[in-house]
């Protein structure tokens, strides 16, 4: 769902005329980009959740410190905040413009920006909550096994809890008491409360060798960009703004094509992880050797309805959207070290578990 830094190039690149996409690895990640803390990223809870998932329950400073009443009151880690702040930026710098903003004033920024930042942390929270489910459940070590106190296990269980049953139930009562929840609003948080069971269950069946379905991967794709429709409605409500239907239609499709490329950017650190990835699936689904070429089949048809609701967009508006797609293009070539102009398909990993145990060996 809430991918840190979340990449918007060559999801825009286009591969009109092409039948298969240029294999070429695009980048490699290590566990140290894993997520931090939810609570803070410095003293003496800093290892709540580390790199490497584990979870450090023998401090007893712990208790004191996480919070105990989530359930009932909506609270978000400055670490969570920091997080989720290139989510943020992406969104005014992305989505600013569908509602007539500006976003080089701070005037834009700041009148909205405690209400859209508190709720992004809140998201990123939950999402690094579903992260660690998804974990321990592929590690196979249960909670008692890591040596935690009772006291401290209770507490996980507790959390891990609240992101099963009705966890946006904190951020629906303070919307709703200041006057923003709608039913999109509300149909948005389903969608995000249907991806993490979803996202687990299609990891998991990879991990098991099992089968599993095209419609389910595709639907995961969709419910992945939840985060940025809640952000977008929260803001036209914000505003008092009737919703745009066309600019949302417009807007999904560019989120698939994002949720694509962050995957393919992302491919090997996900098969590391466990985590959901469209190119694991479509490998588990149609093998090594086709999943490249259906993958290109879904982008293609991506690009052109997105080519083809570009032009009824208002002209400027669709300028303005092409500009900051070629900011994210030179913004990513940059960080990455190559051009993003073009869609580029790192090499395919056929063995998932022997990738996984020879990069454990080589640490």
């Amino acid at each position: 769902m809430l991918k840190v830094g979340r990449f918007f190039g060559a999801a825009m690149g286009s591969i009109a005329g092409s039948n298969v996409l240029p294999v070429k690895s695009v980048g490699k990640f290590g566990p140290q980009s894993t997520l931090k803390s939810l609570f803070s990223s410095s003293g003496p809870h800093q290892n709540f959740v580390g790199s490497s998932w584990q979870l450090d329950c023998d401090n007893e400073t712990y208790a004191g410190l996480l919070p105990t009443n989530f359930e009932s009151t909506p609270m978000v880690g400055l670490d969570a905040m920091k997080h989720a702040n290139s989510t943020l930026e992406d969104f005014c710098r992305s989505y600013f413009m569908f509602h007539g903003m500006d976003v080089n004033r701070p005037q834009s920024i700041f009148k909205y920006l405690p209400v859209l930042s508190f709720t992004g942390s809140f998201l990123y929270q939950l999402d690094c909550l579903n992260e660690k489910i998804l974990n321990l459940h592929t590690s196979g070590v249960s909670v008692s096994e890591r040596g935690c106190k009772e006291g401290h296990q209770r507490l996980i269980t507790k959390i891990t809890g609240a992101l099963q049953s009705n966890p946006f139930r904190p951020l629906t009562g303070l919307l709703e008491c200041h006057g923003l929840l709608t039913e999109r609003i509300r149909e948005e948080f389903k969608s995000a409360e249907e991806y993490w069971p979803l996202e687990r269950k299609l990891c998991s069946a990879l991990m098991n060798k099992e089968e599993i379905s095209i419609e389910d991967v595709m639907r995961a794709i969709h419910l992945k960009s939840s985060d940025y429709r809640i952000l977008n409605l929260l803001l036209y409500q914000l505003r008092a703004e009737k919703v745009n239907d066309l600019h949302m239609e417009f807007l999904s499709v560019a989120e698939f094509l994002v949720e694509v490329s962050d995957d393919l950017i992302d491919y090997e650190d996900d098969v590391l992880k466990n985590s959901f990835n469209v190119l694991r699936m479509f490998v588990k689904i149609y093998g090594a050797s086709r999943a490249p070429t259906m993958l290109v089949k879904y982008i293609t048809e991506a690009e052109q309805k997105y080519d083809s609701l570009l032009k009824t967009l208002d002209p400027q508006l669709a300028l303005n959207y092409q500009k900051r797609r070629d900011e994210v293009i030179e913004e990513g070539g940059k960080i990455h070290g190559h051009d993003l102009r073009t869609w580029s398909m790192p090499n395919v990993i056929v063995d998932e578990e022997l990738y996984r145990s020879n990069f454990t060996n080589s640490k």
